[in-house]
């Protein structure tokens, strides 16, 4: 009798927070696994870049969650590592700096006695003479804050985000993303100190400490891919997957693509976390044409970060600063040095990484790096934030595909995708990219818990997320049942905006 062959192993396409949590969970039940990554290094959109020793973000990462088991696993991997960092951010609008969360002097002294006055008369008028029906962000937030307020906080930093006038996004958005943040919880907050909200604690966004690797996010991830390889899994950098081939209702193989070298790889079931659209369009034989034309109404936000390197030991104190102002491009800016000191090699130098959200081909994108380099310079120096004399080099890193974006029409198409993939018995999708949702990196581990539970034999519905109204955050999470959380986290996460209908 010929010897019984080995069950190929378990695919699993990408190496961010998803993929690396769904192959460490794997490996840890036995499961062979081998990982691919496209990149030259892990982490996706929650990795640390490095240059000429200055680590920074691709955005900020916070590490912050109400699920247990994503603590707990957080801890084992860094414990000691993560450094609890006091939170200090700023708006920039019109010329000045505002505190926020709010503070009533430093508000009152931005906005003037008469221009504050005028934002109590525009929230009074807004609760007597309420927008009906309330469709678009802008009527929601109208509604709870007043126009003037809305102008002044909310309009142009969300239109610089998402690249769509703030009156064609749905008010449903809003409601996720925005909820409970009334302008009397921030008042409240602004007078008495830290708003709490029952038995949940505190909203997110006016948290006031949080925690935060030494190295960066990075830090994570790598530590991730080094138990995972520990264990005989390695991932494989620098390696696409271009081709997945199907049987029967079944993924059998993929095909990987490493420096124009083609392998096709065996395969028992695939966890992916690529962007749907390219799942979509990978599968051989091809998609019927109606899921393939839904999986190419799936759009995306796209990512450049600006990396300025300064001669000045200090800059400003904040930990980033949002801006809110249509004279310049730049969407929001990190002080990493404030976040960790040791994201800095040479304690009297500084680097900043500058946000500026785009399309993937528009002008921003294209831009030579020396010209955006220049360009994050000047806008620095108009809003007042650096000495422009000071900036001694930079670089830019960009971030294809960072934001999934909910625009008319993408529901539909996104229901569609999913009936078809849902057809396969052995393929699991996780993350943000891999499902289409805007999830924070604990949201993105949670996803991948859950399918790989999927993957040994459970029966979670990965895909129903979204059921209500709540922002993950501040759904009461704290049995310390891993189970359970995971479970009510199935239902949340944050949102995105999406054209109204």
């Amino acid at each position: 009798m010929p010897e019984s062959q080995p069950a190929p192993d378990t695919i699993i396409i990408g190496g961010g927070p998803a993929g690396l949590t769904a192959a460490y969970l794997l490996v840890q039940q036995g499961r062979p696994v081998q990982v691919f990554e496209q990149d030259k290094q892990v982490g996706g959109i929650a990795r640390t870049a490095e240059y000429k020793g200055f680590r920074f973000d691709i955005g900020g990462h916070r590490f912050f969650t109400k699920v247990t088991a994503v603590n707990e696993l957080w801890r084992s991997m860094l414990g000691p590592e993560f450094l609890r960092r006091p939170r200090l951010s700023r708006i920039y609008y019109d010329g000045k700096f505002f505190d926020y969360p709010l503070k009533p002097m430093n508000a009152l002294a931005g906005l003037g006695l008469w221009n504050s006055a005028l934002v109590g008369f525009s929230y009074l008028w807004s609760h007597l003479r309420p927008i009906r029906p309330e469709v678009s962000l802008e009527d929601w937030v109208t509604n709870r804050f007043g126009r003037r307020l809305y102008r002044i906080f909310f309009k142009t930093y969300t239109e610089k985000v998402w690249g769509i006038p703030c009156h064609t996004i749905s008010a449903q958005w809003a409601a996720q993303r925005i909820k409970g943040l009334s302008l009397w919880t921030a008042i409240t907050s602004m007078l008495f100190g830290g708003f709490k909200r029952g038995d949940k604690g505190q909203i997110k966004t006016l948290i006031e400490e949080f925690e935060y690797p030494r190295h960066g996010p990075g830090m994570m991830w790598e530590k991730f891919a080094r138990e995972i390889a520990a264990r005989g899994s390695p991932v494989q950098l620098n390696t696409s997957v271009r081709r997945l081939f199907h049987e029967g209702g079944r993924i059998v193989a993929v095909e990987t693509d490493r420096a124009g070298h083609l392998e096709r790889v065996p395969a028992s079931a695939v966890l992916s976390t690529m962007p749907l659209r390219t799942l979509v369009r990978s599968l051989s034989p091809e998609a019927p044409p109606e899921v393939r034309a839904a999986a190419d109404r799936l759009n995306y936000r796209d990512f450049i970060t600006v990396a300025l390197i300064l001669d000045a030991p200090e800059t400003f104190p904040d930990n980033w600063i949002y801006v809110h102002d249509d004279k310049v491009k730049l969407g929001r800016v990190q002080n990493f040095k404030n976040w960790s000191p040791e994201m800095v090699p040479d304690p009297k130098m500084t680097c900043l990484g500058l946000e500026y959200f785009c399309f993937e081909g528009d002008g921003l994108w294209t831009m030579a790096d020396r010209d955006l380099v220049a360009l994050g310079t000047k806008e620095m120096a108009t809003i007042g934030l650096i000495d422009p004399t000071k900036v001694v080099d930079g670089t830019v890193v960009r971030m294809p595909k960072a934001y999934p974006v909910y625009d008319e029409g993408y529901e539909d198409a996104l229901g569609v995708v999913r009936q078809y993939l849902d057809g396969f018995s052995n393929l699991q999708v996780a993350g943000r990219n891999g499902m289409h949702k805007y999830n924070n990196q604990d949201h993105s581990m949670v996803t991948a818990m859950l399918a790989v539970q999927n993957l040994l034999g459970g029966h979670h519905d990965v895909w129903a997320v979204n059921a209500d109204d709540e922002y993950h955050e501040e759904v009461d999470l704290g049995s310390g049942n891993a189970a359970n959380e995971l479970r009510a986290l199935q239902q949340t996460q944050p949102s995105v905006p999406r054209a109204r209908q």
